[in-house]
């Protein structure tokens, strides 16, 4: 996650690891992404759009043996007549089997690094947004979930993250924590859902949840009141006692699929902002 003024230059270094047990040709590229509703959504193959035609990568294709890791550098060149607003793009590496002497498929893993660059002038837009309601459901199975609208309030796209804790309930039970299973990718003034699920034996209530969202440093809590109804229903929306802004902490993590790994240094706000002043 980035904000470049136009014509701006970044370098941002990611490593690949073969975690598998053979010897691996890696290709890494830029591919286009988009936002559909709660959805970050990845192009196909190497499906190209604006930002990725400013991507330019110092190594395309590798060999790693088990266990090598390789860095790659890859330069944004935003150019100088780039309009206002948010891109997005994945810098992928993949790894395909051999193509089969008969015909057929050929088998591709791939994982990447998502990339949410905005374009404009000054200061980075501001990122925030609003929890709103609380709905607990159990599927026909009875499965209990809570479903959570949320509306990104910002000028950033949200990737939505959390948990959940349940206390006062029945005979003074607690649970917990629950994740969040269902999240949202969501753009500037859009609104969608996350889920938290919980296991099927949970009472119905009435329990208090302590419920926390976050996106990047942005984090928001609610408590409020819920019971869940009876299996293949939708429960009353909870009531929400009150709201809490922070802890402003940096949700982090990793992306693993197949045989590689990419993770993505320098993305401190620190880092950000020294390669901004460095630009400009």
């Amino acid at each position: 996650m980035d904000h470049l003024a136009p014509g701006a230059t970044v370098h941002r270094k990611l490593r690949v690891a073969n975690s598998s047990r053979e010897r691996r040709r890696v290709e890494v590229y830029p591919g286009a992404a988009t936002l559909d509703k709660e959805r970050f959504v990845f192009g196909t193959d190497r499906e190209a759009n604006e930002l990725t035609s400013w991507i330019s990568l110092d190594k395309g294709k590798f060999d790693l043996e088990p266990g090598a890791k390789q860095v790659v550098e890859a330069t944004v060149s935003v150019p100088p007549a780039a309009s206002k607003g948010e891109r997005y793009a994945v810098i992928w590496a993949s790894v395909g089997s051999a193509a089969p002497q008969s015909g057929g498929v050929r088998m591709v893993t791939r994982a990447g690094v998502r990339i949410y660059l905005d374009i404009g002038p000054g200061g980075e837009p501001h990122s925030d947004f609003t929890i709103n309601e609380l709905t607990p459901a159990r599927t026909k199975a009875g499965d209990p979930s809570l479903v959570v609208t949320v509306t990104n309030t910002g000028g950033r796209a949200l990737d939505m993250t959390g948990s959940a804790d349940l206390s006062e309930g029945p005979a003074s039970q607690r649970a917990g924590p629950f994740q969040v299973t269902s999240t949202a990718t969501l753009g500037p003034d859009v609104t969608g859902t996350v889920i938290v699920q919980f296991p099927q034996a949970l009472p119905n209530g009435p329990w208090k949840v302590d419920l926390t969202l976050k996106s990047g440093l942005v984090s928001h809590s609610v408590t409020a009141t819920i019971t869940f109804p009876d299996p293949g229903k939708t429960g009353k929306r909870g009531t929400i006692m009150s709201k809490l802004t922070g802890p402003w902490t940096l949700a982090g993590g990793s992306l693993m699929t197949g045989l590689i790994l990419l993770a993505l240094f320098s993305l401190t706000r620190r880092h950000r902002r020294k390669s901004r002043e460095a630009t400009n």
